[in-house]
Parts: structure tokens; C-alpha cells; sequence
């Protein structure tokens, strides 16, 4: 096993780990060092490994890790559960119910708008992000936010990712 590829020695530790079928399952960064067609592969085995009954404690960096893999997620920060609990749970902790990517050629004129709006502003990942308060079509948000230099917008759900920048502060307003 010492001279496989870091991906296949990942492979090998997983499959003992499996080969018991064990009740409790501990995987730690189980993705780390696989191509996409492992992952996948991998995140399949979770899931019936789950749908048998196992428990499984997962860490990962991945949040669409969790997201797709885990019924009940908490996030550590300063070493420390920052937050813990359902998706659901979680997604509260964003103050909208859906999120709207923005492109502009006038940032200050989609604040100000947003502003009268009430909706809130943030820099996700460097991108300019509206928190809506509540699910709007594209056309609505569209319609609201003409006049704003308006080049892009997407329309996204709350995600971990977002939770996660929302609840160790790495939000930028």
C-alpha cells in the first residue's frame, strides 16, 4: 500500500474501514487526494452506508461535503462550535431566504437600492451578494434593481458556505 498514489491509499483505508460494516463510522477528510470520479464515488458508499443505518462523524473542509452528506452539520471555529445543527437550523443564521449574485458597473447605486429595499449587502467570496428577505423570481429582482448598472444577477439558496462566512464573521458588509 506504501508505494499507491496518496488517492489510492485513501482508497485502501476506506475500504477497511468498510470491510466490518461497522455501526459508527469516523471519517476524517475522506475526499482529501481523491479525482471527482472517487468523491463521487465515495459520497455514494456514505450514503448507503447511512441508509443502513451507520452512523458516520464526518470532517471536511468541503461544505457541498456536508451539505449533501450530513443531517446535522456544526462548524468550528477558534476551535470552538461556533454554530450546531440542521441544515435548516443552520440557514437561519444567514438573514435571508434566498441570495442574489450581482454584476454592476455601479456597486453604490445596487447599495442604495438594496438599501431601500431593506435587503442586506454582503461581499461573499468576493462577490457582491444581496440577502432577500424574501424568494423573489429573477424578473422581480430584475424590475427592482433597474436603473443600478445591472450587468448580472443569479439567484441562489442559502447554503453552508454562507452560514459559514455569516457566523465566524468573515462576512464583509
Amino acid at each position: 500500500v506504501a508505494h499507491l498514489s496518496g488517492g489510492w491509499q485513501r482508497r485502501v483505508n476506506i475500504a477497511a474501514s468498510l470491510v466490518h460494516s461497522p455501526d459508527v463510522l469516523v471519517l476524517d477528510e475522506p475526499t482529501a487526494g481523491l479525482d471527482i470520479e472517487a468523491r463521487y464515488e465515495l459520497w455514494h458508499i456514505i450514503k448507503q452506508q447511512q441508509r443502513a443505518g451507520a452512523t458516520i462523524l464526518l470532517t471536511t473542509h468541503q461544505l457541498d461535503e456536508a451539505e449533501r452528506l450530513c443531517s446535522r452539520v456544526g462548524i468550528l471555529h477558534n476551535g470552538h462550535i461556533a454554530i450546531e445543527g440542521t441544515l435548516e437550523q443552520l440557514r437561519r443564521a444567514v438573514p435571508a431566504t434566498q441570495l442574489a449574485n450581482i454584476e454592476s458597473d455601479d456597486e453604490d447605486g445596487i447599495a442604495r437600492r438594496a438599501e431601500e429595499l431593506g435587503w442586506a449587502l454582503r461581499h461573499y467570496g468576493g462577490r457582491l451578494t444581496l440577502l432577500l428577505p424574501h424568494e423573489h423570481t429573477l424578473k422581480a429582482v430584475v424590475d427592482l434593481l433597474h436603473g443600478t448598472g445591472l450587468t448580472s444577477v443569479s439567484l441562489l439558496p442559502v447554503g453552508l458556505e454562507h452560514v459559514y462566512v455569516e457566523v465566524t464573521g468573515a462576512a464583509k458588509v
